[in-house]
């Protein structure tokens, strides 16, 4: 059987080319790694005989990066710093215990997830979460990551999948905005806040409630649900955002809602996990459990 033999620079080979192409010069490069200059030179030459080109003009005694080293460096500079913060990382883990690398969209975890997180550590405290935020669906095997929170797409298809709420947005905003009692007229006059990625929510939900917008496209865009609320409780207008992530926010009185939440605008979250197990199933399954008996509110705005 054929085997293509993998092109893995050394990392003697790395680092040398890294403190080089940061200071300009092999001299200043061999000192900040205790080196002499030829052993330094002797380094770039392996790495440039296994890429099959040069990386550094070489200009007298000096030496300067070409296009083509510009481009390798940044992503020299990248893998060697990732690798040293996840070694790091390992080095702080406390014996015996157990990490979780979850992906999870932004306002839900700034909103919801990590504000419950204590409990979850109450409960587990041998299991540290690393949480990452991701926006758009992408291909789980070999990503990093253990699970991601995200909601029903193609992406996961052949995933393992635990439906966890349903998401359903609600009109709020400050309440200085609210003028006289007929709501569906005020809708209609105030600006309203759109979330880029659902240019339409506006049109469906006027559909869906029987309530006139005569221009529905109207207003400003933002990327993200978090964006919005903020918009809203700063008086910018009407924001059309998930129920669940302004639960604190309408129970102080910082936002209002006086109208329907919609039925229709509505999406399905799940847990997504690999369909092989990997070694931290066991912490998985708790964190699933966990989630499971979190969610129980969020199901419960829903109905």
């Amino acid at each position: 059987m054929f085997v293509c033999e993998k092109k893995i620079p050394s990392s003697a080979s790395l680092q040398a080319f890294d403190a080089a192409a940061r200071h300009g010069n092999f001299v200043r490069a061999a000192n900040e790694l205790s080196l002499t200059e030829g052993a330094i030179s002797r380094q770039i030459a392996r790495l440039e005989d296994l890429l099959n080109c040069k990386l550094f003009d070489r200009i007298g005694s000096r030496v300067k990066l070409n296009p083509v080293g510009v481009r390798y460096a940044h992503h020299v500079r990248e893998t060697l710093d990732r690798l040293e913060r996840d070694t790091q990382y390992i080095m702080s883990l406390p014996e015996g215990s157990k990490s979780l690398d979850i992906a999870v969209l932004p306002t839900f975890s700034s909103r919801w997830l990590i504000p419950r997180l204590n409990g979850f550590k109450d409960l587990y405290p041998t299991i540290t979460l690393n949480i990452a935020a991701k926006t758009t669906p992408f291909i789980l095997p070999g990503s990093g990551f253990d699970a991601v929170i995200h909601f029903e797409h193609p992406a996961w298809t052949g995933m393992r999948r635990q439906f966890l709420f349903q998401e359903n947005l609600l009109p709020v905003c400050n309440p200085k905005l609210l003028t006289n009692d007929d709501v569906n007229r005020q809708l209609n006059e105030l600006p309203r806040i759109h979330r880029r990625q659902n240019p339409n929510a506006w049109h469906q939900y006027a559909q869906e409630n029987g309530i006139r917008l005569d221009n529905p496209d109207q207003g400003v865009r933002y990327y993200l649900h978090e964006m919005a609320i903020a918009a809203a409780i700063g008086g910018q207008g009407v924001a059309l955002v998930p129920q669940g992530y302004v639960e604190h926010e309408l129970s102080s009185g910082k936002l209002v809602s006086p109208w329907p939440v919609s039925s229709c605008l509505s999406k399905k979250f799940c847990l997504i996990k690999p369909t092989e197990t990997g070694i931290n199933e066991a912490a998985l399954e708790n964190f699933e459990r966990w989630l499971l008996t979190e969610t129980r509110t969020l199901n419960s705005l829903a109905t």
